[in-house]
Parts: structure tokens; C-alpha cells; sequence
């Protein structure tokens, strides 16, 4: 990853505006974003935005993703659940990146909705939050800069509820429960998240129990922090693995090619009108199957 020694000229500087002075992060908005996410760390440490930067430190980041990626329209399918001329609330389905990235092969939900949505990176245009290649449902886009920034910003106060339902391996002890435990990148595996990390990032999982089966229990599961694999994450370290999961479960079963994981749920108040938007999306098809399987 690259790095930069911090120069006199710069000490003081909030680490998120020294960021996107920097030509291979290029972008404020995408600065806050690998901080947030733990990928900037100063002097061999994760710190937040805000700090203020000492003259001499070293800060490490991520390479910017290539801005050559093509983005010509592709023909996939994707149901649009609500719009307007400001947003977009998609229901993703499985299989579907949700946006160019290095190591990216093949469309993406981006390449979908070009044309159709905006503001932000160019190689990910309007892209408010997203969901794992493998997890389906729902996802708002915004359709031009100014309604990305107000997301965004609703995003990072909390001010959008986003709920999934999960089919977990084995039964929980309550009917529901608040899991609070940062994670980040496991400190012996780089390609997996857990508990076990250098750089640790707070992470609150809410959940309820749904339905109580003999070998497994579908929840409700409720974000109040959105970090990657958080939800898989946390129900494994609960042992509650979700169903079908090949990275933090015991992998296929019922049937599943892919976890058990539905973004069910969505409820936010329009950006610019108030008006309450309270979305929802049922279990495709797959997932339904496996469920009744579960049930038999």
C-alpha cells in the first residue's frame, strides 16, 4: 500500500483533509470512507478523521481503484422499488458486486444503473452504502451529488434503518439481543474480519428472534453500524453462524449456494421532503427454499 511521511508543512492538518489532498485517494468523500473503514493507518495505527497529524508521522492507504474500469451500460436486471428524481431504492440480487473495484471481474450494479444515478467517484457513482457480492435486497442510490452528500451524511448519524433477515445455525438463548463488538481485519487472516484485530472499529448488531426451528432460527437482524461483514461477523461469534456462509459458517447446506442474508428492510425519511420511506423486500427464491427446507 503506499505511504507518506508527513511534512512540517502539514502538521495540524485533519488527517481526513491530508487524505484527499493525496492524488491516489483523490476525493474528501473517499478519504472518510478507507479511514472509517480502518484502511488509513497513521504511524502503524487506525485513527479517525479528525486527528490531527504530527510532522514526521508515516500514513499508510489503500491504492486508488483504477478510474479506467469501463463503464458502459450493461443489460442486467435489477428491480427498482421506489424512485424519484433525487434517489433510487434498488432490491440487488445475489451475485451482484456492487461496484467496480481492483480484482472486480464483470458488471456490476453500477453498470446497471449508469445514466441513472450520479455524484461521488466516477467508478462508483451514487453509491450511498453497499451489500456483500452474495447478499441480496435492498440498497438506495442517489441520483446526483448534492442527495449522495445528504445520504450519506443521514447514513453516518444513524438516520437510516437498514434491516436483514438471517437464518443462523443452532438456537439463540434470548428472543433478542444487542451484539457490541468492534472488529476489523483479523490479525493472522488479511481476507477475513473479526474480533481478533490490530485495528479494531465499533460495531453494534441489534436481532430478534422471527421464527425458532429445530436446527435453526431465522432472525431479524438490525444494523447500528455498517462495517464490513459485521452481521456475519457477530452472529459467528456468537455461535450463531448464518446458514450457508463459506468464509465465517460451516458452508452449503439447505440446499444454499450462497449465506442465508436478505437486506429485508429499509426506512428513511426522503432527503429533501421529510416524507417517510419505509421499504420492503421478500425472501427470493433460493432463500425461501432453504427455509422451508430448514422447517421440514
Amino acid at each position: 500500500m503506499p505511504e507518506t511521511s508527513v511534512g512540517a508543512d502539514a502538521a495540524g492538518v485533519r488527517l481526513d483533509r491530508f487524505l484527499a489532498g493525496r492524488e491516489e485517494v483523490g476525493t474528501r468523500a473517499r478519504a472518510e470512507r478507507l479511514i472509517e473503514g480502518g484502511d488509513v493507518l497513521v504511524d502503524g495505527v487506525a485513527r479517525p478523521k479528525s486527528h490531527r497529524l504530527a510532522a514526521g508521522s508515516v500514513v499508510v492507504f489503500p491504492e486508488r481503484a483504477p478510474t479506467e474500469i469501463d463503464l458502459e451500460p450493461a443489460a442486467i436486471d435489477v428491480d427498482v422499488v421506489w424512485e424519484d428524481e433525487h434517489l433510487m431504492v434498488v432490491d440487488k440480487p445475489a451475485g451482484l458486486v456492487v461496484h467496480p473495484a481492483p480484482g472486480t471481474t464483470g458488471p456490476t450494479l453500477v453498470h446497471a444503473l449508469l445514466g441513472r444515478v450520479g455524484g461521488g467517484e466516477k467508478t462508483r457513482p451514487g453509491i450511498v452504502h453497499r451489500l456483500d457480492r452474495e447478499t441480496s435486497g435492498l440498497l438506495v442510490v442517489a441520483r446526483d451529488d448534492r442527495t449522495l452528500g445528504r445520504l450519506q451524511g443521514m447514513l453516518r448519524r444513524r438516520k437510516i434503518e437498514r434491516t436483514y433477515t438471517a437464518l443462523v445455525r443452532g438456537r439463540p438463548r434470548s428472543w433478542r439481543g444487542t451484539i457490541e463488538a468492534p472488529i476489523g481485519r483479523d490479525r493472522r487472516h488479511p481476507t477475513r474480519i473479526s474480533l481478533d484485530t490490530d485495528h479494531p472499529r465499533d460495531a453494534v448488531t441489534h436481532f430478534e428472534v422471527a421464527e425458532l426451528l429445530e436446527r435453526h432460527a431465522l432472525l431479524e437482524v438490525r444494523l447500528e453500524t455498517g462495517r464490513t461483514h459485521q452481521i456475519r461477523v457477530h452472529l459467528e461469534a456468537i455461535g450463531l453462524p448464518v446458514a450457508g456462509d463459506p468464509t465465517y459458517g460451516h458452508g452449503p447446506e439447505l440446499g444454499l449456494e450462497r449465506q442465508f442474508l436478505h437486506a429485508s428492510a429499509l426506512s428513511l425519511a426522503h432527503p429533501w421532503t421529510d416524507e417517510p420511506l419505509m421499504l420492503s423486500s421478500p425472501l427470493p427464491d433460493d432463500l425461501s427454499g432453504a427455509l422451508q427446507r430448514a422447517r421440514g
